[in-house]
Parts: structure tokens; C-alpha cells; sequence
């Protein structure tokens, strides 16, 4: 994929005897979504925290927009444009939504946050804060305390976060978990919103949200890629479906 934003080659993480990320090797087109999927204990998640800088691979290299960032942190890939949200909401809870999304556009500007409270009426901070809320739909919930506010807007708050940071690729841990089915409706529209926008990288359970948002999906089972392609094709892969649906070929 000549045009690959993010390139992984022979990605390898071990904990102990267990293979977390076995040899793998992916690679994401600008303005794709490619969906991640696998049974639990798949090793996704790990895959997710090598992406963005939280879990240094034993092995392999990771290239985005060109640039070899194997050895770099979670900030400096943030700074390049990378941007993770969490399998479990990350937000302050104490403060309100449009707190929360100001206080990522101060950091993403390289500011401190020891200068936070003189900072917070600024409009430099806050004018961008309420545009990112209007665009993941809590642009009424703004002086809402963010832990007050329901699971699904939290986790829009969180995405809305991640978009302060101006990512060119978004990596998603499982963004609809644990919402019912308007919610899940209501993230899955969001996302929607923000394709060809942005490169997603997303991982989740739900298959709803993955055949409604994926262009390409690769499945891990035990930490190696058993496939990649098309929603169709992965569908249709016997081999994905013995190993992720739990189905035996019919004589």
C-alpha cells in the first residue's frame, strides 16, 4: 500500500511465555477505516497500546506518515497526529465537558496544566472546545460536570477529546461498549461522521458497528493477523469463521 499512513511490519509483543502480538504486520490507508477484530484474549488491545506509544514492542516497527516512531512516547506520537481513546472512559470527572475538551486543546498546544485555572476562560481554548463539542454532539452539555454525564456521552466527551488534539488517525478501543442499542446508534453515526475525515483504526466486539463503519478488517486470534480484507470477505472466510464465530464447515 504505497499511500499507507500507518505501517506496521513483524510487530511482536511477549509477557512471560504468553505471544501477545505475534509477527504482525498491518498497514492503513489515509482517510480508511480499518476495523480490528478477534475473540477475547486475541491480543487487540495490546496491538492498540503498541500503536499509540503505551506498550513498547520487543520486536518490529511502526511507521506513520512516513516517519519510523517505533521508539517514541505517547505525546510525541500525539503530536504527530496520532490519538488513542480507551477501552474504559478516560475523562476528569470533575470538571465540566467543555473543561475537559479545552484542557486537551491546552495540551495539544504544549501548555502546562499547571496553568490551567487562569487559563480556562480563555477563548483561545474555549471557542475550540465548543466547536468540538457541537461536532460529537454535546454541544448542549457543555457545562455539564463531565462525570454526571450518561456512559455514551462520556464517551463522546472522549472522542471529542482526542479530536482536540487535531489527529490525523484515530485509534478507537472499543468505543460502544457497554451502551445500549440508542447509543451504540448514536457513536456508531458519530464515527460515521468522521470517515474520510480522519484514518480510524478501530477496535470492537460489536459487529453491527464494525460492518457499519469498516472499509478493510484484519482479525488477530492468539496475537497473529489470520485475515484481512473486504466486510465480505472477511464474512465469508471460513477460517474466520471457525476461529471468531465458533462455526464448523457444514458436510
Amino acid at each position: 500500500m504505497a499511500d499507507a499512513l500507518l505501517e506496521v511490519r513483524g510487530l511482536t509483543k511477549r509477557f512471560g511465555g504468553l505471544v501477545a502480538s505475534d509477527d504482525i504486520a498491518l498497514q492503513v490507508a489515509e482517510g480508511e477505516t480499518l476495523a480490528v477484530i478477534g475473540p477475547n484474549g486475541a491480543g487487540k488491545t495490546t496491538l492498540i497500546g503498541q500503536l499509540s506509544g503505551d506498550l513498547r514492542p520487543d520486536a518490529g516497527t511502526i511507521r506513520f506518515a512516513g516517519q519510523d516512531i517505533t521508539g517514541l512516547g505517547t505525546p510525541a506520537r500525539s503530536h504527530r497526529g496520532l490519538a488513542r481513546s480507551f477501552q474504559i472512559t478516560s475523562i476528569f470527572r470533575d470538571f465540566t465537558a467543555l473543561d475537559n475538551v479545552a484542557l486537551a486543546v491546552q495540551a495539544h498546544a504544549g501548555h502546562s496544566f499547571r496553568f490551567w485555572r487562569p487559563a480556562r476562560e480563555e477563548a483561545a481554548l474555549r471557542e475550540p472546545a465548543r466547536a468540538i463539542l457541537e461536532r460529537v454532539g454535546l454541544g448542549a452539555r457543555a457545562d455539564v460536570l463531565a462525570g454526571t454525564l450518561a456512559h455514551g456521552e462520556q464517551r463522546q466527551l472522549e472522542i471529542g477529546m482526542a479530536l482536540a488534539t487535531r489527529p490525523k488517525l484515530l485509534l478507537l478501543d472499543e468505543p460502544v461498549a457497554g451502551m445500549g442499542v440508542d447509543e451504540s446508534q448514536r457513536m456508531v453515526e458519530l464515527l460515521r461522521a468522521l470517515r474520510g475525515h480522519h484514518t480510524l483504526v478501530l477496535v470492537e466486539h460489536d459487529m453491527d458497528a464494525v460492518f457499519a463503519l469498516a472499509d478493510r478488517i484484519s482479525v488477530l486470534v492468539y496475537g497473529r493477523v489470520i485475515a484481512s480484507g473486504a466486510p465480505e470477505a472477511i464474512r465469508a472466510n471460513p477460517e474466520v469463521r471457525r476461529a471468531y464465530l465458533g462455526e464448523e464447515d457444514q458436510a
